[in-house]
């Protein structure tokens, strides 16, 4: 059996007086706020072959909530569960009954249980809030990006003349063939290649 959400929190659960703890208060408070999401999350997980009764599962509500710590503070699944072990502040954001110490194993299972559109419900619920408080229009994607090694020059001076060179000379041919065909007649661009390829000793 699943509980949608903790009833009420425990009284030992406390938020470190940093930085990151008033930051995860704040989230509390605004998921406290706003129980929508939380519902349909309790609906994923029944969905996802969880049956009501038997053991008692992790609260949907905590479900979501270590999913939010995961992807806010960039963790691996292994390192949630570590945190979630270690860490008071961690343990009073994600809502766990008392003495609960999830493993990667059930975090990934049940995480990974909640479907996109829960999610996008979810950002659409922060977004709505957001302009509300007017901290954010929500006009403006942001996101990140991997950097992976490809075949490609490194951005120097020289080979960066040599490459805007070799395509000025593909431009070159083609402008000429339709000069001719609209003028009738023979008209070439002039090209820098060699005095290009002379100069990158010079640039280097």
């Amino acid at each position: 059996m699943r509980q949608e959400r903790t009833v009420q929190a425990s009284l030992f659960d406390r938020f470190a007086d940093h930085e990151i703890g008033r930051e995860l208060k704040a989230m509390s408070q605004w998921l406290d706020e706003h129980r929508e999401p939380i519902s349909l999350a309790a609906e994923d997980l029944r969905r996802h072959g969880v049956k009501e009764t038997g053991r008692e599962g992790l609260p949907a509500e905590s479900v979501v909530r270590c999913a939010l710590l995961k992807q806010h503070r960039q963790l691996s699944y292994e390192e949630l569960a570590f945190h979630l072990e270690d860490s008071a502040s961690f343990r009073a954001f994600a809502r766990l009954p008392l003495s609960w110490t999830p493993k990667k194993s059930v975090l990934h299972r049940t995480i990974s249980a909640i479907q996109a559109k829960t999610w996008e419900a979810i950002n659409r619920a922060l977004l709505a809030s957001a302009r509300r408080e007017k901290i954010e229009a929500g006009k403006v994607v942001r996101f990140d990006s991997t950097v992976t090694a490809a075949l490609m020059d490194e951005p120097s001076d020289s080979p960066l003349l040599r490459d805007g060179c070799a395509c000025w000379r593909g431009c070159c041919g083609r402008l000429t063939s339709l000069l001719a065909v609209l003028s009738g007649a023979t008209i070439g661009a002039r090209r820098r290649n060699a005095r290009a390829r002379s100069n990158m000793p010079a640039i280097d």
